[in-house]
């Protein structure tokens, strides 16, 4: 069960005794220790767990750094380029997320706490909320991915604090909650299968382990949407990219591929293939992609139209 306590005016020094252990542990590679979610609010009532971001230089060791004072590693969750980890009592009970330097999941969450702090309406909403969700059972059940109801039913107050703000960062998530496998749909049915037209064949891919789904977000809006699988020796295909009408010949094509190459990259992978339409394909050459055979392992057969295109990671 979930368990919502009062605010604790401890929860301020615990967070300082904890940062001061992972400055140590970090050394150089720590640019900056941040105290985020709700025990970082005064008179916000709260999970008794202290949320912390660590933003640093690079990836590089900060596992085996932070393994050392007791954290324990638990994965990317829905946020590529996030290391994420906890430690629980007897020692703390802490969850620390870790980011380099730049990752606009920093000021996403620096924003939306400073924002609390600042407006007691909000505070006293946010507070109101938590309490509704605490009486449906479904906020005790995992509901989408790794979150239960009680994560995913704060979502909308979240955006809506977000877009008061005015945070326009460009995020990209894994598809996970409701409305990321809602615009997931949108778009491929809208940009592709329509066209055709015919349903969907590839909805299982949704649930499949070497099918990777990503969404763009600029600010709280879903403006993109890829699709990549992952083949056997280190090759993927990119089977969609994808960003809607409205938000196109901003770059922000250019920017989601980048950041998708990235992650395939920093995961192990060697190659991006895909197969262009014409007129797809000046987009990918100015992105660094080249003519190569697509050699689909799975034997789909593709468009004539399309170009078979790649580049090495």
């Amino acid at each position: 069960m979930i368990e919502v306590v009062s605010y604790n005016p401890d929860w301020p020094k615990l967070f300082e005794a904890e940062s001061a252990q992972i400055k140590q542990a970090l050394g150089d590679t720590c640019i900056a220790v941040h105290h985020v979610g709700s025990t970082a609010v005064p008179g916000l009532c709260a999970k008794p767990k202290i949320d912390i971001i660590l933003v640093v230089k690079s990836m590089t060791h900060v596992i085996q750094s932070l393994e050392k004072i007791e954290y324990e590693y638990r994965g990317e969750f829905n946020i590529p380029f996030h290391l994420g980890f906890r430690k629980r009592p007897p020692l703390t009970n802490v969850n620390l997320h870790v980011f380099e330097e730049g990752n606009p999941e920093i000021e996403l969450n620096l924003l939306f706490r400073d924002y609390l702090r600042t407006h007691p309406e909000a505070l006293k909403e946010y507070a109101t909320l938590k309490l509704k969700l605490l009486e449906q059972s479904a906020s005790h059940e995992i509901l989408q991915g790794p979150f239960k109801g009680y994560t995913l039913g704060k979502d909308g107050f979240i955006k809506k604090t977000l877009d008061q703000v005015g945070f326009k960062g460009l995020c990209v998530r894994f598809c996970t909650h409701y409305d990321e496998w809602e615009a997931a749909r949108h778009f491929r049915n809208k940009y592709f299968f329509d066209k055709i037209p015919i349903a969907d064949p590839y909805t299982w891919t949704f649930d499949h382990k070497d099918h990777v789904h990503f969404v763009l977000y600029q600010g709280t809006q879903i403006v993109g949407y890829a699709h990549i699988q992952l083949w056997p020796e280190q090759r993927t295909a990119l089977r969609i990219i994808v960003i809607d009408e409205p938000f196109r010949s901003q770059g922000l094509g250019g920017h989601f591929l980048t950041l998708c190459e990235r992650w395939l990259k920093e995961k192990g992978h060697k190659i991006l293939q895909t197969q262009s339409s014409p007129e797809a394909y000046r987009f990918y050459k100015k992105q660094g992609y080249i003519e190569i055979p697509f050699n689909d392992p799975d034997g789909y057969e593709s468009d004539p139209q399309d170009i078979d295109m790649g580049k090495i990671l």
